[in-house]
């Protein structure tokens, strides 16, 4: 261990180890636990919880009985320190605003009435980890990660994320919990052990829970992932009884999880597909990873009708004053691949989405920057005069800034219906200007606040790398709109968006009809579903029109020459149609819209 580490708890376990979390409250699935662990004949003393006894379900108190008086070894999780501290909410840290959040209000409200004192104690005097020692190894069990007890650690961080949170640990391994996903990644001496959660299902389409058992074997350790089987009826009725958010009773019984924006695109593209039972030998060599990847290739993509014609996005032209890192349609002072669309070929798109197309709701400017066009003030109150509501996508710099005067008079003659939104990649000059150059944090800052200062209808876009991190971000971000005196509200995701990177780790499959039948009712539509674009494309005689606002380049997506022609089912067949999208759960558009 590094020095000066705590002298955590040690358990030295000269047979197989049976470890699992997540009982959530579920007293069916604990109960089933604990029987589990007789037929295989492990005793408490050779069993670990990383914790969260206390959660989603009905049952908090016997539950936490139930664990409590086992004689097991358990890991304080983030809804002990919650509830023993007395906290306002559970910890878990899900995004503000977010379902999950939403939820998770009533179910610690629930578990907060029905603990009493001795149980807060108990709960207060967990560890927050304990060592195991098996098979000549030394592995730290801990609820979320050992830097932070809710943080949240899936199989696709990658190998240098997880050996980086081993080595913090100054241990052979680590066992983790908190994410409810079972996983195993192991490599030349470490190892990440995750045995999932057994009071809620693996968002596999089936209600098994997950456990595992760690079996010592001459020079290394047999890890066994393991479902667990249990009344997850009862389990469902009880909460209903109770009183408990409908949609965490159904996840008992349909396997999927009401919602997934807490899980990475990889995760998240594996929902509904079963686990099956597996296991991996890990001897502080590289090792097979439980459960496999999905196969580049599934089944054919997915296919996604235009419902309606709710936004009419325009490519002004890929130029910009500034080149940023990562941009999504490579805009730059340079690249002139997508040329100016004239305001001619506007009305005529304008002309015909009016005429067929009654739910049109929204015309979208974006770029390149938008205010390099010289037609686009034109095409602005063309717009606005259809009584259609207007989001232009810029920088807020010099460009914009030159068309102060046109913006105020289109403010005043039309209100709200013109709304602004801001590239603002980070809530700190280095963050910012990391992605869109130096010198590009004060011309941002100038234009944001005139904006506010104008009444605006303004909101602010920017990048988010780690979805885990989300709540970390809009804190941050809230407090650079407090220092600027920015009444945006950082918690509100139409004020603030935030978009997944599109170039993310890992092959993500694409999304086929089996991925969208289980990711409906819990993500957004496509934004294919509801909008096109047109743009003109350098040399071309005439405009077109595409899918999508982020594949002006990509082939499959080019639609026709009319919106008519544009209006047949698109094929979800690009990464970015999964990343940006399905998983990542994005728009371009207003959220109203």
């Amino acid at each position: 261990m590094p020095d000066g580490a705590p002298d955590w708890p040690v358990l030295d376990a000269d047979g197989p180890v049976l470890v699992f979390g997540g009982c959530a409250s579920n007293l069916q699935a604990t109960g089933a636990l604990f029987a589990e662990a007789r037929r295989l004949g492990v005793p408490p003393a050779r069993m670990v919880c990383t914790g969260d006894i206390v959660a989603y379900g009905a049952d908090p108190e016997p539950t936490f009985d139930l664990v409590a008086r086992s004689g097991i070894a358990v890991v304080m999780g983030n809804c002990e320190e919650q509830l023993a501290a007395g906290a306002q909410d559970c910890g878990c840290g899900f995004t503000p605003g977010s379902l999950c959040d939403h939820l998770s209000a009533a179910w610690f409200a629930h578990a907060d009435a029905r603990l009493g004192p001795a149980a807060r104690a108990w709960m207060a005097a967990l560890p927050r980890r304990i060592d195991l020692v098996l098979g000549g190894r030394r592995l730290a069990a801990v609820h979320g990660a050992p830097g932070r007890i809710n943080r949240y650690r899936f199989a696709s961080d990658g190998a240098a994320a997880l050996a980086d949170e081993v080595a913090r640990a100054g241990t052979d391994g680590v066992i983790g919990g908190h994410c409810g996903l079972p996983f195993t990644r192991g490599g030349a001496g470490w190892l990440w052990h995750n045995a999932g959660a057994i009071g809620l299902p693996a968002n596999d389409g089936t209600p098994r829970g997950w456990f595992s058992l760690l079996i010592p074997e001459r020079g290394g350790i047999r890890i066994r992932h393991l479902p667990l089987a249990y009344d997850h009826a009862g389990a469902a009725r009880a909460m209903r009884r109770a009183g408990l958010p409908e949609p965490y009773a159904d996840a008992l019984e349909c396997g999927l999880w009401p919602s997934v924006d807490i899980l990475p695109p990889a995760e998240m593209a594996q929902t509904a597909v079963p686990l099956a039972p597996g296991e991996i030998l890990w001897a502080g060599a590289a090792a097979p990873s439980w459960p496999e990847p999905l196969p580049a290739t599934v089944e054919p993509p997915a296919e996604v009708a235009l419902a309606g014609l709710r936004t009419l996005w325009c490519n002004t032209g890929t130029l910009c004053n500034i080149a940023c890192a990562g941009c999504y349609i490579e805009s730059g002072p340079r690249n002139d691949r997508l040329a100016y669309l004239s305001f001619a070929e506007f009305a005529r798109f304008l002309a015909e989405a009016r005429q067929n197309h009654p739910e049109l709701a929204e015309i979208g400017f974006t770029g390149g920057e938008p205010f390099l066009n010289h037609d686009l003030p034109a095409m602005l109150a063309a717009a606005l005069d259809a009584g259609l509501r207007v989001l232009v996508l810029t920088n807020a710099m010099r460009p914009m800034q030159r068309h102060t005067r046109l913006l105020g008079a289109l403010r005043a003659a039309h209100g709200d219906r013109l709304g602004l939104r801001v590239s603002l990649d980070h809530f700190t000059r280095a963050g910012h200007e990391a992605i869109r150059g130096p010198g590009s944090w004060a011309p941002a800052l100038t234009g944001l606040r005139w904006l506010a200062a104008e009444g605006f209808a303004l909101r602010v876009a920017a990048r988010l790398p780690d979805p885990a991190e989300e709540a970390a971000v809009r804190a941050g971000f809230a407090g650079l709109f407090a220092e600027l005196g920015l009444a945006l509200d950082a918690m509100d995701p139409d004020a603030l968006v935030l978009f997944p990177e599109i170039n993310g780790a890992g092959a993500v499959p694409p999304v086929g009809a089996r991925l969208m039948a289980a990711l409906a009712p819990r993500r957004p539509a496509p934004m294919c579903a509801s909008s096109r674009m047109v743009l003109r494309r350098r040399g071309a005689a005439a405009a077109e029109v595409i899918a999508c606002t982020l594949l002006p380049y990509a082939e499959g997506f080019a639609l026709g020459a009319t919106l008519a022609e544009a209006a047949r089912p698109v094929a979800l067949a690009h990464e970015t149609c999964a990343r940006f999208c399905v998983l990542g759960g994005a728009s371009c558009a207003g959220r109203a819209v």
